[in-house]
């Protein structure tokens, strides 16, 4: 942590934390708890109480009210003709969302749901001819009912990794291991897949999980990989969100694995290189080189960023682009790093 307070800030003492009175609800607390309000950062934790209240009062969890989900039969004990129905009724049941904040409520749906994502994933992954055409839309339908809701705002504390559904990392799962089956056919996936999923999946790449934004990394590569007709289109809005994040909000949590991506896109150009990849490579990437906060992706990525510009120069594919790109880091690297100047 560095010093806020500055060059020459005074120093002072911090009170210590009150042990009874209004301030602990009158309770008076033990040494234990008196250590442990030792350690509170009270801004921290009021952000994070801030952010509880919001989810709790959700309305994308399933409603108390609301029966319990009901336990189904194993999807391999029952017959092979039922096995695709079952599969069905399986993710609509994971399409329900759960409050987790509440550890006592609808906790038979909750591990109910938690099972049947582990069977689901097991399923698709062990059981040839399990992806049928009649559970493409309602896989799309449950990952998005899931993953795609709108980020809380950033409350400079350090990120909880208990704040997510405990779920979500199945669901993950289970779409990863739908995309990258055998069985798996884009020209079917095309139909719910879309521009409208794409971008909904590259607004999730500001959460402050990094475990969310490595799964992200790894689904919106394989949607590249698979589905031509939306790598233009993941191209353009990615560029957006460069452009965004330079020359307007300065703040993104997702550049790092945004050019992990790229990393791999780029290998792939083929010769000679489009106007359009050498706009991308002069308008969008080396201006990364721009913002303040360029120590935080650059040290989480520098071997990939590094393979960008390389992947212009070293494997020759357009050595006309190196005078701009040298003048392009003399322009903009001295404002983030002095030292470099």
């Amino acid at each position: 942590m560095t010093d806020k307070g500055g060059i020459g800030a005074q120093q002072y003492q911090i009170p210590p934390p009150k042990t009874q009175g209004a301030a602990t609800g009158g309770q008076q607390l033990s040494a234990t708890a008196t250590q442990f309000v030792d350690k509170i950062d009270p801004f921290s934790k009021r952000g994070t109480s801030k952010r509880r209240r919001r989810l709790v009062n959700s309305s994308r969890y399933h409603p108390d009210s609301e029966p319990e989900l009901t336990q189904l039969q194993l999807i391999k004990d029952a017959p092979a003709t039922e096995q695709s129905g079952l599969v069905i009724q399986k993710l609509q049941q994971c399409q329900k969302i759960f409050d987790f904040y509440d550890p006592v409520a609808q906790l038979k749906s909750k591990e109910i749901k938690r099972a049947a994502l582990n069977e689901l994933i097991d399923h698709i992954t062990t059981v040839k001819g399990a992806i049928t055409e009649l559970i493409y839309p309602e896989v799309i339908k449950m990952v998005s009912k899931n993953i795609f809701r709108v980020l809380p705002p950033s409350d400079n504390s350090e990120f909880d990794p208990e704040e997510d559904e405990p779920t979500l990392e199945l669901v993950y799962e289970l779409f990863l291991r739908f995309l990258e089956s055998p069985d798996f056919q884009a020209t079917v996936g095309k139909k719910y897949i879309d521009q409208r999923f794409v971008l909904n999946l590259l607004d999730l790449f500001d959460s402050e999980d990094p475990r969310e934004r490595d799964f992200l990394k790894t689904v919106l590569h394989r949607i590249y990989g698979k589905f031509l007709g939306l790598r233009a289109f993941i191209r353009k809005q990615i560029n957006n969100m460069f452009l965004s994040f330079v020359f307007e909000t300065d703040s993104f949590n997702g550049v790092g694995e945004l050019l992990e991506i790229l990393g791999s896109i780029i290998n792939g150009f083929a010769l000679p290189l489009k106007q359009e990849h050498k706009v991308f490579l002069v308008k969008v990437l080396l201006p990364l080189h721009k913002p303040r906060c360029l120590s935080l992706y650059h040290a989480q990525c520098s071997k990939n960023f590094s393979l960008l510009i390389a992947s212009y120069n070293s494997l020759k594919k357009d050595s006309t682009l190196t005078p701009q790109v040298f003048d392009a880091l003399l322009k903009f690297w001295p404002r983030t790093c002095s030292a470099k100047e």
